[in-house]
């Protein structure tokens, strides 16, 4: 982020100030901030004529001071009817947490002061990710959860090398980072100039799909794709409003590349998915996530996905996923990470590197480990997680995003004192086909080289209980936007 978008995004970020006496959360500040940036950007961009007249910035702006919460009030109704399709979906039920006009007042002139100029010749997209960032960061916002760290995303990324020929998808979209970032991979890494319309068609109708079951945070990853220049489609791309572990996800189309970071702990209640194709059903959100990805990738597909240990540990349907998976796909790669990237410094997490198969079975026949966590710096506020931390991973994975044998092949095994390690498939089913995996002694005192049966179900707690605290967070303004009505 430079120091022009820097600046925009910390002036932004300081107006949630003007709030907290009106008892506006972070989170909800920037669901907030997006509706009138929204207006605010599309004067900006030129791009008004999506939203119908009498409902934009300077008919806002054009209300005396203590009339302006109650117009704002009746434009959130009135656009989510309203307008382009893009716009309708942004505002889907938006309502306003402010209660003083006078606040409202001051957060409409203030963001009009802002330097536009210079945020536009910089690019609108980078300031409101740094927006998101800010958020996510915050930790009384709750909003972590949908915030995928930008560095190791963009690691992810590069590894995977999407290209204009893939179908991308993550079934648990978030804010959207995954999508963006591979937009951004594949604009950097060819000529769009050069493309024909065939591939322009293709790029903009058929290339980038997602979905997300929280409508606030669904109306962030909009806007997010919006000022990125990705296209919503209502019948096709873009990311959709929707349960992907129910019918829904059914419909989300069959993918060569899937990016995602889904989320941890279980469904509402310990119920099932609703969905009727998931060979084990479970009210383990990640374990049904995990098949939906591996189920929804085309045959020679290929997938990256954060998920936690305990998906390599449990023992009861856990081990029959996996099974399933390494037969199914060539899961070729796991990487350790660091604690303290996701949720609460206890919780410890992975990324799964594998492709789909072209046969039936017996796909994996070895899979690589490389542990980024023993003897690691405890990242957080303090020590903050940059793509550097992830470059020695970059070489020694190679540069194949398959995993084929040929590439695997090249890879060194830097034996029991160092990162990368080899585990044949007979080896670890002789494990039970457990795939929590390490060997390094950490100095730091975290990781050692097996965790005792408790410690690995107190870990898996942390992990509910994160993922509950999550949910009561969501519940918990579901009941304030109730009471609000």
């Amino acid at each position: 982020m430079n120091n022009i978008t820097h600046d925009i995004v910390a002036k932004l970020w300081n107006l949630c100030n003007v709030l907290k006496d009106d008892g506006v959360t972070y989170h909800q500040y920037v669901i907030e901030l997006t509706y009138l940036l929204f207006l605010k950007m599309a004067k900006e961009t030129s791009t008004e004529n999506q939203l119908p007249n009498g409902y934009r910035w300077d008919d806002l702006e054009g209300k005396p001071a203590l009339e302006r919460l109650e117009f704002y009030k009746l434009l959130l109704i009135h656009l989510g009817s309203r307008g382009s399709t893009l716009v309708k979906e942004i505002f889907a039920n938006a309502t306003s947490s402010i209660k003083k006009p006078t606040t409202f007042s001051t957060l409409v002139t203030e963001i009009n002061k802002l330097d536009w100029y210079s945020a536009k010749q910089e690019g609108l997209g980078d300031v409101y990710e740094g927006l998101l960032e800010k958020n996510a960061n915050e930790k009384k916002s709750g909003a972590g959860q949908y915030f995928t760290p930008r560095p190791l995303i963009d690691s992810i990324v590069h590894i995977m090398r999407p290209t204009l020929e893939d179908i991308i998808q993550d079934p648990a979209a978030g804010t959207g980072g995954f999508l963006i970032a591979a937009n951004r991979y594949i604009g950097e890494n060819t000529d769009p100039d050069s493309w024909t319309e065939k591939q322009q068609g293709k790029y903009r109708r058929n290339t980038f799909y997602g979905m997300e079951h929280v409508q606030d945070t669904h109306h962030l990853a909009l806007m997010n794709l919006m000022l990125h220049g990705i296209e919503f489609d209502p019948q096709g791309a873009g990311i959709h409003y929707g349960d992907t572990l129910s019918f829904e996800g059914e419909a989300l189309p069959k993918a060569t590349l899937i990016l995602s970071n889904p989320p941890f702990g279980s469904k509402k209640g310990n119920g099932l998915p609703t969905r009727k194709d998931f060979t084990f059903p479970t009210s383990n959100k990640q374990f049904c996530f995990l098949q939906h990805i591996y189920q929804g990738l085309k045959p020679g597909g290929r997938a990256a996905v954060v998920l936690p240990d305990n998906v390599l540990f449990d023992s009861n349907i856990g081990k029959q996923i996996r099974s399933d998976l390494m037969d199914k796909c060539n899961l070729h790669t796991i990487l350790r990470l660091p604690t303290g990237i996701f949720y609460a410094q206890g919780v410890k997490t992975n990324i799964l590197f594998f492709t789909r198969g072209k046969k039936a079975k017996g796909n994996t026949q070895e899979v690589w480990v490389y542990d980024l966590r023993a003897n690691m710096s405890q990242f957080g506020k303090r020590t903050q997680l940059t793509r550097q931390h992830f470059a020695e991973f970059e070489v020694a994975f190679g540069d194949d995003p398959l995993g084929s044998p040929g590439s695997l092949a090249k890879r060194i095994d830097t034996g029991d004192r160092g990162r990368f390690r080899k585990f044949t498939r007979d080896w670890i089913a002789d494990r039970g086909d457990n795939l929590d995996i390490s060997w390094l002694k950490d100095e730091n005192g975290g990781d050692t080289d097996e965790l005792p049966e408790p410690a690995k179900l107190a870990q898996e707690a942390m992990v509910e209980l994160e993922a509950a605290l999550a949910e009561l967070e969501e519940i918990l303004a579901e009941l304030g936007e109730a009471v609000e009505a």
